[in-house]
């Protein structure tokens, strides 16, 4: 089969390597997967640059998250998988063989039904960014009636953490770029505060009556730490899936303390197996029941996996960078 991989960490344009590899074999309690898209995530760039990452296997196929159609099974795996088009997660973790590739075989556990009125970019779209916002959006429980800020609500991880949130039934307030409001309001969100030009803090005090927000998904737990005590409301809590401000913030203790602040830090991969679960089965049930918005940033094909890598590097992209298979 055509795959993408390194045997080094660098460069994209220098380590990744386009080619021929075996076709993998599902072994008990996989199925196999014809790869028709492969999304690629922060993560996923950072693992082939080696940054923060030591490479582990004496290759790597990169990419996390994909989508496709079944063609084979494991044992233990009912037959009725094959033939149905599906999108996945966690694909290169804990495993050197991600969806930058035709095929992927794959634990049927992280593998979900994808939609027919869904594409396979965007299904491609949903692992790392719509995962992470479901896991964020109810780190600490019910949030039907309650006042939700989503820091980068123009992200990828942003953008769907608003409409999940709408979806359950909480009222949402956004922050964003300027260039980022028109995605934030499509989204759903209730309120979008630009927080390049509006006092943030004030801003929130004025659309909670004082009280600050219940819950918060954010994006950046370093440069928006100080804030907190004035915009989290007493017993407000936060998930954070990222700290790109300052990756080693100083606490503010009693502030917090003061204030019951419940604080969740939040990585997909070994995110508790059950909020994952429900993650999955709220997502397909979410884009069951209606058409959703989805930010595809760019596409490529997936003898430039490389060039895709690069662009997620370049930044300055809303949605996720998908290669086409």
């Amino acid at each position: 089969m055509k795959a993408v991989w390194y045997e080094r960490t660098g460069p994209a344009a220098e380590v990744l390597t386009y080619g021929e590899i075996a076709i993998p074999v599902p072994a008990a309690n996989e199925v196999r997967i014809a790869l028709k898209a492969s999304g690629v995530n922060p993560a996923d760039v950072n693992r082939r640059r080696g940054a923060g990452y030591a490479i582990d296997a004496p290759f790597i196929v990169p990419n996390s998250d994909g989508a496709g159609i079944v063609d084979a099974v494991g044992a233990d795996v009912q037959q009725e998988w094959i033939g149905q088009r599906v999108w996945l997660y966690n694909g290169q973790r804990g495993r050197n063989l991600g969806t930058a590739a035709e095929f992927i075989a794959i634990d049927a556990d992280l593998v979900a039904r994808l939609p027919d009125n869904v594409s396979f970019k965007v299904g491609a779209c949903l692992g790392i960014p719509c995962m992470t916002a479901h896991v964020c959006v109810h780190a600490h429980g019910d949030i039907a009636g309650k006042t939700l800020l989503v820091t980068g609500g123009a992200g990828a991880v942003g953008n769907y953490a608003i409409q999940l949130a709408k979806w359950a039934g909480a009222r949402v307030i956004a922050t964003v770029s300027a260039s980022g409001a028109a995605d934030a309001r499509t989204a759903g969100a209730d309120i979008v505060i630009d927080r390049q030009k509006d006092n943030v803090p004030v801003a929130i005090g004025a659309a909670t009556a004082g009280k600050g927000v219940d819950h918060i998904v954010d994006v950046d737990f370093g440069g928006n730490l100080l804030m907190l005590p004035d915009i989290l409301a007493l017993n407000g809590t936060i998930a954070s899936y990222a700290s790109r401000g300052d990756a080693t913030p100083k606490f503010p203790f009693y502030p917090l303390m003061r204030r019951n602040i419940g604080i969740r830090l939040v990585l997909l991969p070994t995110a508790p197996h059950d909020a994952r679960k429900k993650a999955q089965t709220d997502i397909v049930r979410w884009l069951d029941e209606a058409p959703r918005f989805h930010r595809v940033a760019a596409v490529f094909p997936l003898s430039e996996t490389a060039a895709a890598h690069e662009a997620v590097e370049a930044g300055g992209r809303r949605g996720t960078v998908v290669v086409a298979i």
